[in-house]
């Protein structure tokens, strides 16, 4: 079976080169008949699992269409052999080609299709080399924000945010989140943008940035309904204990379902934040100890201060 592929491929390859031979009677070549000669080639040996060959095919292909002026069907072709190296395992070559193909489908007025293509290119590299995905997404977003897609274009940068987390890049990270809360706004999600606050604020607690973690939920009290939602109330146990160093009552906000349910890589941030200073509860200052128990005497100035505090951030 492959031997008969790839020899049916070797006759694409042949009438391809003949298409495009010139003579006393034919003076151009024939771009367009080589091109498709070419395509069902790089099909053929595909089939044969002749990765190498389908993707020389495909090169092929792409060039005659390019001589062509079809900038469109060129893309496609050096989409395709990116994707034949992807299966010969040539990862950073795969992108290379899609990235090419992108840049033409841009030139030919279809960013939506670039913006697919880096996304994909995007998905190939994500857990070999996550910096280059973190590129692909955020370009492939800007596309995107650039037609005013910006459902497609948050989507994208909540990839990149993810595999920012992952590969514990948290001040990238915390760019990355504010940007897709900004969208979110922009585009009336709200509750979305509750849930951006809480993963921005365990960014900022593993950055050892209470102070940062404190201003994003005080600026998110800005969008309709945050203040009073079960998310700011979480928030605001979970800022309470972690500057109280409670780790008791940080451990139990974060294995809140809250919590819990959010994309893994902010669900992990939760169940690995560990509140400064060993998890040991602060006591107030001005509390008098009952010198035989050791314990806050009631109606002391320790009760004002919980009092006081009792509203908490929201």
């Amino acid at each position: 079976m492959a031997a008969q592929k790839i020899n049916e491929a070797l006759e694409h390859i042949a009438k391809a080169d003949k298409y495009l031979k010139t003579g006393f009677l034919k003076w151009k070549p024939d771009y367009d008949s080589a091109a498709t000669e070419y395509g069902k080639a790089a099909v053929a040996f595909k089939n044969a699992k002749q990765y190498d060959q389908a993707k020389e095919a495909c090169l092929r292909e792409a060039e005659a269409h390019e001589n062509n002026k079809a900038l469109f069907h060129a893309a496609k072709a050096y989409e395709q052999a990116g994707m034949m190296l992807k299966e010969m395992q040539k990862l950073p070559e795969a992108v290379q080609l899609i990235e090419k193909a992108s840049m033409m489908y841009l030139e030919n007025g279809t960013p939506d299709t670039a913006a697919i293509a880096l996304e994909r290119g995007g998905k190939l590299v994500e857990n070999v080399n996550p910096e280059k995905a973190v590129q692909l997404y955020q370009h492939a977003a800007s596309v995107f924000e650039n037609e005013e897609r910006l459902r497609q274009a948050v989507e994208l940068l909540g990839k990149a945010s993810r595999v920012l987390v992952r590969g514990r890049r948290l001040d990238e990270a915390a760019l990355s989140l504010q940007k897709e809360k900004s969208i979110y706004k922009e585009i009336e999600n709200y509750p979305t943008c509750y849930k951006k606050t809480i993963a921005q604020v365990l960014v900022h607690l593993h950055r050892n940035d209470f102070v940062a973690a404190e201003r994003c939920v005080r600026e998110s009290y800005s969008i309709p309904g945050f203040n009073g939602s079960e998310d700011c109330a979480a928030l605001e146990q979970l800022l309470e204990g972690y500057d109280q160093q409670d780790q008791d009552q940080v451990t139990d906000v974060c294995n809140s379902p809250l919590f819990k349910y959010m994309d893994n890589d902010y669900a992990k941030l939760g169940l690995t934040l560990a509140v400064p200073g060993g998890g040991t509860k602060k006591k107030s200052p001005n509390a008098p100890q009952d010198k035989g128990k050791g314990t806050p005497t009631v109606g002391t100035h320790a009760d004002e201060d919980d009092d006081e505090y009792s509203g908490g951030l929201c």
